[in-house]
């Protein structure tokens, strides 16, 4: 055994010998430790004492093994299966690099049509679905009528339906059935999105066509014509689509491991999604920004972060020691549309604060920067988009990444994610 563990169980006097496989250790042979040998009596599972990891927030755990997307925190390196961000953000489109992580390949054009043509499908709503949107007010928040939409769709999917009615797996095992349910999840929450868009903006909507990727049918859908928009997030949702084992991506994994649909796996990760401390951080930044107003107003209000006044919400990564490598190609994005940047009031004092922050010791010591998650959101406001549906379109972006994890769950054994926990005793009344 080239890379191990010694460890002596000072409870016991016992030693164990625990492997080392790529800086990993496994739970199970942790469990070993303090645990009975051998063919136990009800007395000696008793009297035994197995070893448990506890660790809050899963900072220091894996709960996967994925071939898909794989992160260096402290080299500040992105890559999809083995591309590196830099080579696809520049080389390919969404579309490409959607393909390439769900199925593991750069699509050929046939690939392409049938994807298409099964999405475009999906996205056609029936009258069921339209209703359910329009009986939201039209200021109702985005968050309730995306989960109510996609219900809605889920409700009129046969396969969907029956993966909750028959005792064998619809989708383990059974990779073709998934990967349609999969692609039409995508297209559904598309089309929810746009069917928001424009019962909150009283526009037309406006039905997908066969011929157009992803991207280009959600935005025929909202009836957003501008070719430089389709242009600009066709780069950009390349950097949001996958970014290996975040909160969303468990969720839809751990909602997963019950052998549910895509459907409901995916909302239970849109959930999360907007959360205030996830995808719910972007919204409550721009609230900050426009609360302060006007750049003048930054340095006192950057002042009053540093005294514990308040929470800069956008601001550093867990995952990240150095730069994101996503955010220099955002950079990029934003420099094409620089006066559409400077000419927008939030993102005038939004650009005051990262010029603030990049600069002061506070900040810099801690390595405290704008994560590629608000960075990004910057570029979809210069484009024009409302700060309610930034969030929507973000997940969206997010989403191919997502079930691509869900698919690769498929093809690995059966296992119900069904946490421990330490029980603590409450104290004495």
């Amino acid at each position: 055994m080239e890379h191990h563990l010694d460890i002596t169980d000072s409870r016991t006097g016992k030693s164990y010998t625990i492997p080392i496989q790529g800086d990993y250790i496994r739970a199970a042979d942790i469990g070993r430790i303090g645990a009975p040998e051998g063919k136990a009596d009800v007395a000696a599972l008793k009297a035994a004492h197995p070893l448990h990891i506890l660790d809050n927030g899963f900072q220091y755990t894996a709960c996967m093994e994925s071939s898909i997307t794989h992160i260096d925190g402290l080299r500040g390196t992105i890559r999809y299966r083995d591309f590196s961000i830099e080579s696809l953000f520049h080389e390919y489109v969404h579309e490409d690099v959607m393909h390439l992580i769900t199925w593991g390949s750069l699509p050929t054009q046939q690939q392409k049509d049938h994807v298409r043509e099964v999405m475009s499908k999906a996205m056609i709503p029936s009258q069921n679905v339209k209703d359910v949107i329009a009986a939201f007010p039209r200021d109702a928040e985005t968050f309730p009528m995306i989960l109510a939409g996609m219900s809605a769709f889920a409700a009129g999917d046969s396969v969907v339906c029956k993966t909750r009615h028959q005792q064998s797996a619809m989708f383990h095992g059974h990779l073709e059935v998934a990967d349609e349910a999969l692609v039409r999840t995508i297209g559904y929450l598309a089309s929810t999105i746009s069917l928001i868009y424009c019962h909150k903006n009283q526009k037309k909507w406006t039905a997908p066509e066969s011929d157009k990727n992803l991207l280009g049918n959600l935005l025929l859908m909202m009836g957003i014509t501008d070719p430089q928009v389709e242009k600009c997030l066709e780069k950009l949702w390349i950097l949001y689509a996958d970014h290996e084992m975040t909160n969303s991506t468990a969720a839809v994994l751990h909602a997963g491991s019950t052998l549910i649909d895509p459907v409901a796996a995916v909302s239970a990760g849109i959930i999360c999604g907007y959360g205030p401390l996830h995808g719910g951080a972007i919204d409550l930044a721009y609230e900050a920004f426009r609360q302060i107003g006007t750049p003048e107003r930054v340095p006192p209000f950057i002042e009053r972060i540093k005294s514990k006044g308040g929470r800069l919400f956008g601001y550093g990564h867990r995952v990240y020691k150095t730069r994101d490598p996503r955010v220099s190609l955002i950079e990029e994005l934003l420099e094409e549309h620089r006066e559409a940047v400077d000419a927008n009031p939030l993102l005038r004092v939004a650009m005051a604060i990262d010029k603030y922050a990049n600069q002061d010791a506070y900040f810099t010591e801690r390595g405290l920067k704008a994560n590629a998650d608000l960075m990004g959101c910057f570029v979809y406001t210069a484009m024009g988009f409302d700060t309610d549906m930034i969030i929507a379109i973000t997940i969206l972006s997010r989403t191919p990444g997502a079930l691509a994890h869900w698919r690769e769950s498929l093809t690995q054994p059966v296992k119900l994610w069904r946490p421990q926990q330490k029980y603590v005793a409450p104290l004495a009344n």
